[in-house]
């Protein structure tokens, strides 16, 4: 059976959304992700999010012919995790020796649209019985061809950023006042510069040091990753942006009752093309906000004429747009040596007066010290034999 209607929504119990409109598999399904041509490339950031962590999938392989033979891990961070990159699905399916339960889309290009060659190996992913889940803008269930092929299949296709019904979205109403804990929203400079990487790290470093939280992810790859919370928010109109997002921290509140929530950036408040940072600080009023940063880019990923914005720049205007400020910078290190990502978390802490660290390649207690020097009243959080 077809998903007509998914929402971003793995788990959602709540009485006013839509339980069960993802298909649920067993936790820890098989899944091959696609991601030809653009593995560890910005347009290949739902595939490397994957990689790097995943709650509901177990990913068997990752598709790029460029890469074939690596291990996904090794080529991303250095660290081998056991994923191969394969050259085709013929490959990757002899590879795992059945047919694995999904085929994720795993590219995310700008304009959220797939290219004939892409349509070419998710269809035939549907003939050879994988359901597809599916993190672009064109929705496949839109698709006479896609809808005809998985209804011969037999099996199902989501469209994770198709929103619900305008009916059943929510409009910014007040609720993030009762939110008691404190929130700390992941903004950046740029897009795809490892906002949700960072948040994601974040909340496994404070779970390890006995701190409750919780994240709200505002994108489609922590939602295709397991998260519990989340709205794919470029997807939505505009007037129901930050409600949305308000919903979900309220949500998160209510369910798990964490010690601290974070919040998960879109691109960058400074961005001209994306205006989603803007939402996340109006729907989720954080408290704090950490600035990912890559002092090696310099021109905005999607638009080499816009050079980067500075830290301080982006810093400026978070603080001034929002009544937050900005409690710490971390450092995305691509095109830096481990020497340069040093002088650049040095040149930061002196400039600014903020901790910065590099979430992958320094330790994560530098990420639970940046937070915990912000709101010491979490020390009261921790157990009584780390306090």
């Amino acid at each position: 059976m077809i998903s007509a209607y998914p929402y971003t929504h793995f788990a959602d119990t709540s009485s006013d959304d839509k339980p069960g409109s993802i298909p649920v598999l067993p936790a820890g399904s098989s899944a091959i992700v696609y991601c030809e041509g653009q593995f560890g490339e910005q347009d290949g950031k739902t595939a490397n999010g994957l990689v790097r962590h995943s709650e509901k999938y177990d990913i068997l392989s990752v598709l790029d012919s460029r890469h074939a033979g690596a291990d996904a891990g090794t080529f991303l961070d250095d660290i081998a995790n056991g994923i191969p990159i394969l050259a085709s699905l013929p490959e990757a399916i002899a590879h795992a020796g059945h047919v694995p339960d999904y085929l994720i889309c795993g590219v995310a290009p700008a304009d959220g649209l797939l290219s004939p060659a892409q349509r070419v190996v998710l269809l035939d992913g549907i003939a050879r019985g994988m359901h597809i889940i599916n993190g672009l803008h064109e929705f496949l269930n839109d698709d006479v061809e896609f809808v005809a092929a998985a209804l011969v299949a037999g099996v199902t296709i989501t469209d994770v950023r198709r929103p619900r019904d305008k009916k059943d979205l929510h409009l910014f109403s007040g609720r993030i006042f009762d939110v008691t804990c404190p929130r700390i929203a992941v903004l950046g400079t740029d897009g795809a510069i490892g906002k949700r990487t960072t948040a994601t790290l974040l909340v496994q470093a404070l779970q390890d040091h006995g701190i409750r939280a919780v994240m709200v992810g505002t994108g489609q790859t922590t939602i295709i990753q397991g998260g519990r919370y989340g709205v794919a928010l470029d997807a939505l109109v505009p007037q129901f942006c930050s409600g949305e997002v308000e919903h979900q921290v309220v949500r998160a509140f209510e369910g798990e009752d964490p010690d601290i929530i974070i919040v998960e950036g879109q691109s960058a408040l400074s961005h001209p093309a994306y205006l989603t940072s803007a939402h996340i600080l109006r729907g989720s009023r954080p408290a704090g906000v950490i600035v990912q940063h890559a002092p090696g880019r310099r021109v905005l990923g999607d638009f080499p004429m816009m050079p980067m914005p500075d830290v301080a720049s982006e810093i400026a205007l978070i603080e001034a747009f929002a009544d937050t400020r900005v409690i710490g910078v971390t450092v995305n290190h691509e095109h830096l040596t481990d020497a340069q990502v040093s002088a650049a978390i040095d040149e930061i802490e002196l400039d600014h007066g903020v901790p910065a660290t590099d979430p992958l390649t320094r330790p994560l207690s530098r990420l639970v010290d940046m937070v915990l020097q912000a709101f010491p009243e979490l020390e009261k959080a921790l157990p009584a034999q780390r306090v």
